[in-house]
């Protein structure tokens, strides 16, 4: 039997020697502690030796404790001898399991100096260690607690059995668990099977099996805990949802009635009272602000009462001869106008304590209406008529609602409007002229026809109704037509005439029923100013809202038209404009 010099291992003929050797040959020393390498096999010795003592610390406490219980120096020194060579070939056992790569034939020739030097290095150290153990009073103690420590019995790694020492552990693994360790010859035909879970090879069916069924039913087990879990997951995150749906709808009920009740208030259909009740407020608090004396509130509202009475209107917010003034101011001045047209007499009226807020369209319909009771052209339709209130007005659209003018519109106001501030647009003034059989039309500029959002066609519409003739006429033209109503988004104001500038540019005349009288009144003066236009005047750039309606009066109606027109409004739509 040969022993290799490297690893300790034992093999039967010099052929298996040469080729053990020669795996050593192809492998690289490695150290097992720090992973050193590129060192040759003896500075690799030397290296765990020296820089990896604590390591082997153990070994040489057994050592000593050897040394001490032979007693004599020459027997302490093969005692000595015998352990560092079983450190030795644990070293090269170390080195072996690492694949060292090295020869016999490399190895450098002092080795064997070196290793001498090293050991009586060592043998000096555990001659003092003796001295300083001899005054120990239990040195058996320590050897048996050191023995433990590195010669724990050994434990099967299969099956967990523990014996007394390696060989008979190695025995029962053998016997026991001889299937485990065949391992097939790289010749040989022997089928290996690969666990799909994990990628073990096994040598045996059966043991896969097995070992699969391991894994199923850890599988099956973590799958059922998942299962409870994801169940209880999933129900949180529904009832989760379902808290934020409810919340999301009760904020978004919430934000409606918020947004429906300012609607109501923003249109005067809140309940809160009409023209009267305004009226009567707002004028309470100007007493109570110092505004208003006393005995003025008291005068006023009788006079209030009055006109609600007897339906007319009180006169209180009402401007006349304005167009009269218009008229001499372009005659004379006006340098930069070309040519000018204004409708026929109008009244200008504003809005006062009970209407302000909401009651444009219902100045603008005064407006109209004053215009067309100095029109004898339609005193049959209006024979006896003078401009009603507020209220009045509002009680007159009902009566055309319940003529069957315009259903869709009265179902919109709830067919009520006295006693409320609801607001009316130019459907409700086509009803009501149409409903006293006054001609007129609806026309919608639906959207923007010049640039930056302005509506040039707005104003050629304007110019044609006023203008039949543009050349040849004189620089101011006062026609017979009415006034125009003139509605957008919020608010209404009546046109009441059209210039054309030198530079061929278009300006309208329009009345605002949110223009105050001491304002209007400036108008009156024989020396107009310039400035007292400007509130009068409207180019194309100032008029950019995104859509308009007009309500233009052409004549008046025979009986059978007014049914005609009724029944059409059943299906009420405006003529559009491009």
């Amino acid at each position: 039997m040969l022993s290799c010099d490297i690893c300790g291992e034992t093999v039967s003929s010099e052929p298996d020697m040469k080729a053990h050797l020669t795996v050593h040959m192809e492998n690289e020393v490695i150290c097992p502690f720090c992973k050193l390498s590129g060192v040759n096999y003896d500075e690799m010795c030397f290296h765990i030796e020296t820089a990896h003592f604590e390591q082997n610390e153990l070994e040489r406490n057994f050592e000593r404790i050897n040394t001490i219980q032979y007693g004599t120096s020459d027997n302490r020194k093969d005692s000595s001898l015998q352990c560092r060579a079983d450190i030795n070939s644990s070293v090269h056992s170390a080195c072996a399991s690492n694949q060292p790569k090295i020869s016999a034939q490399s190895l450098p020739e002092d080795g064997t100096l070196k290793h001498k030097d090293f050991y009586s290095e060592n043998l000096t150290e555990s001659r003092k260690f003796l001295k300083s153990t001899e005054r120990q009073s239990d040195r058996t103690k320590i050897k048996e607690s050191i023995y433990e420590t590195m010669y724990s019995p050994p434990e099967c790694p299969f099956c967990g059995k523990i014996e007394d020492n390696s060989q008979d552990m190695e025995t029962h693994v053998k016997t026991k668990h001889a299937d485990l360790l065949d391992t097939p010859l790289e010749d040989c035909n022997q089928l290996l099977y690969d666990c799909p879970m994990c990628g073990l090879i096994c040598t045996n069916y059966h043991i896969l099996q097995e070992h699969v069924d391991l894994h199923l039913e850890e599988s099956s087990f973590g799958q059922g805990v998942n299962r409870v879990q994801c169940s209880r997951d999933l129900e949180l995150a529904q009832q989760l949802q379902q808290e934020e749906d409810r919340k999301r709808k009760s904020e978004e009920s919430r934000q409606e009635m918020e947004e429906f009740q300012k609607l109501q208030r923003q249109y005067g259909l809140d309940n809160s009272g009409g023209y009267k009740q305004q009226q009567l407020r707002n004028m309470e608090i100007e007493v109570n602000r110092g505004r208003m004396h006393p005995s003025e509130f008291h005068r006023r509202k009788a006079d209030m009462m009055e006109s609600l009475a007897i339906g007319v209107d009180d006169g209180k917010t009402k401007t006349s001869g304005i167009m009269e003034a218009l008229y001499r101011y372009y005659q004379n001045a006006a340098t930069d106008v070309r040519r000018v047209w204004l409708s026929a007499g109008v009244d200008h009226f504003h809005s006062s304590f009970g209407d302000k807020g909401w009651g444009c369209g219902y100045r603008n319909f005064q407006m109209l209406l004053s215009s067309l009771l100095q029109n004898d052209a339609y005193d049959d339709s209006l024979k006896g008529m003078s401009v009603p209130c507020i209220p009045k007005i509002q009680s007159m659209i009902e009566d055309a609602w319940k003529e069957g003018f315009d259903p869709q519109g009265a179902s919109q106001l709830n067919n009520r409007l006295q006693g409320t501030k609801a607001w009316i647009g130019a459907c409700e003034i086509y009803t009501l002229l149409t409903s006293l059989r006054i001609k007129c039309r609806i026309v919608d500029f639906h959207k923007s026809t010049g640039p930056l959002g302005t509506h040039p066609r707005l104003f050629e519409w304007i110019l044609s109704y006023y203008a039949s003739e543009r050349e040849g006429s004189p620089k101011v033209v006062c026609t017979s037509k009415p006034p125009i109503y003139l509605q957008h988004q919020g608010h209404s104001r009546t046109v009441v005439g059209i210039e054309e500038r030198k530079n061929r540019t278009l300006c309208l005349l329009v009345f605002d029923p949110g223009c105050p009288s001491r304002e209007m009144q400036k108008l009156l003066k024989q020396d107009m100013e310039v400035s007292s236009l400007k509130q009068l005047r409207k180019f194309v750039g100032n008029l950019k809202h995104k859509q308009y309606q007009i309500v233009a009066v052409e004549g008046v109606l025979s009986s059978e038209e007014k049914i005609a027109r009724r029944q059409a409004s059943q299906v009420f739509t405006a003529e559009k404009i491009p």
